[in-house]
């Protein structure tokens, strides 16, 4: 499988780290002295006189187990990660499998009571309700930050400040069946026009399809197609940082959107039936000339026999498709008693080539560590995922996306069914959602 995509990632630069725990004092909940914390990086020399090792600090600061949170399938790649920590610290890393799906809301409501852990893996858009909360602390990357895919980067920066360590990228693209279309051209009606040759010609069902909710739309997946239209979610700044006050979706940008989801909504383009899991099996099946979904679908592709391509989402409109980024992240909790040894075992440990294969290869999404995945991308389909990711844009931290998400699939919906005038449904969810944050 061939990606038509150009470019690629930066190279990667040497992994230093200045000064990341210069500021950072240890002090039990239930009171005591801070230890004193390193003010060299982990190996660094000052005129010839080598550094106090972490695992000094570590022993002086009296840690001996930190807790992480993680779900079933992020434990086994971290055990081999926390045995190393053990051997060169002498402390423990107790690995906590929890549901994913309630991860997030239990951390929150843990953390000020001493209950949670020292460390918790996510979502990067996980950040602005987490800060929120006061439940995380930020993290000094320093050099660092420059081997790792800029994009993961800046989805874990939030509003001037690195509060994660990113592990993996993962991102929507078309999935092209090779025997049913010859390639994806780069607009999206003339994607459905090459799509259509298989179905006139009954080689194919569907020429595209992409998974619905019947309530509540998928704006995830047809993000893409609205910035394509010049409506991006937010206004960004030069450096990628958002404005949440500054809602970009309205306008006749995003009026002109509403229109084509009205009208690919009454052409069938758009199914308001065709659920995830239908859309998976349509193209599984060969049914689908195009899927536009992330690699979280591709095996089950590989597995159901589909000679498939990856490659870049067309343009609805006359802007780059943009699709949304999301990045997996290590985070260190506020309450930790142990924040010393978390932030090592997070900025030294976890950030390693070693700790990102591991997890790549269990996972399969493309490492946020620029040497990883410069490894992981010999696999055609991971080099194209990633490629494309390059051009997408991350989603969202800031706590007014809840607000947004909790009226824009519904609005989308509305308008792909045919209910009511489709500019007055998007003007009507603009309100709502200005009005929910307060805009």
């Amino acid at each position: 499988m061939q990606s038509t995509t150009t470019g690629g990632l930066r190279r990667p630069l040497s992994l230093t780290l200045t000064a990341a725990f210069s500021a950072l004092a240890l002090t039990a909940c239930g009171g005591g002295s801070p230890a004193p914390a390193s003010s060299s990086p982990a190996g660094a020399t000052d005129q010839g006189t080598a550094a106090a090792s972490p695992s000094q600090d570590l022993s002086e600061a009296g840690a001996t187990t930190i807790t992480m949170w993680v779900d079933q399938n992020r434990q086994e790649p971290l055990q081999a990660v926390a045995e190393d920590f053990k051997e060169d610290t002498g402390i423990t890393v107790e690995l906590v499998v929890k549901d994913n799906s309630t991860m997030k809301d239990d951390f929150i409501t843990q953390t000020p009571t001493g209950e949670g852990p020292d460390v918790i893996v996510g979502a990067h858009d996980w950040i602005g309700s987490l800060v929120q909360n006061g439940t995380i602390e930020p993290l000094e990357l320093g050099d660092a930050a420059d081997d790792f895919v800029e994009s993961s980067v800046q989805a874990v920066t939030y509003e001037g400040q690195t509060w994660g360590v990113p592990y993996s990228v993962e991102n929507i693209a078309i999935l092209r069946n090779t025997e049913l279309a010859e390639s994806t051209p780069a607009s999206f009606d003339e994607m459905i026009a090459e799509g259509q040759k298989a179905v006139d010609a009954g080689e194919a069902e569907y020429p595209f399809v992409v998974g619905l909710d019947a309530v509540n739309g998928d704006p995830y997946h047809l993000y893409p197609f609205q910035t394509s239209m010049g409506a991006p979610v937010f206004e960004q700044a030069e450096d990628g940082s958002y404005d949440a006050g500054s809602l970009a979706m309205g306008g006749a940008e995003g009026e002109a959107f509403a229109k084509k989801l009205a009208e690919y909504g009454e052409s069938g383009v758009l199914n308001p039936n065709m659920t995830a899991d239908i859309a998976k099996e349509q193209f599984n099946a060969g049914n689908a000339a195009y899927f536009i979904t992330g690699p979280w679908n591709v095996e089950e592709a590989e597995a159901a026999g589909v000679d498939f391509e990856v490659e870049a989402i067309p343009s609805m409109g006359d802007q780059p498709a943009q699709p949304f980024v999301g990045v997996n992240a290590f985070f260190v909790s506020s309450e930790s008693e142990n924040q010393l040894a978390a932030n090592e075992f997070v900025v030294n440990y976890l950030s390693t080539e070693a700790a990102q294969d591991a997890l790549y290869a269990e996972g399969k999404r493309p490492p946020a560590l620029t040497a990883s995945f410069d490894k992981a991308a010999s696999d055609e389909t991971v080099k194209a995922f990633g490629e494309i990711g390059e051009d997408g844009v991350p989603m969202p931290a800031a706590p007014e996306m809840g607000a947004v998400f909790e009226f824009w699939g519904g609005a989308e919906m509305s308008i792909i069914k045919g209910e009511g005038d489709p500019v007055q449904t998007w003007q009507k969810m603009i309100s709502d959602i200005e009005g929910r944050i307060g805009q």
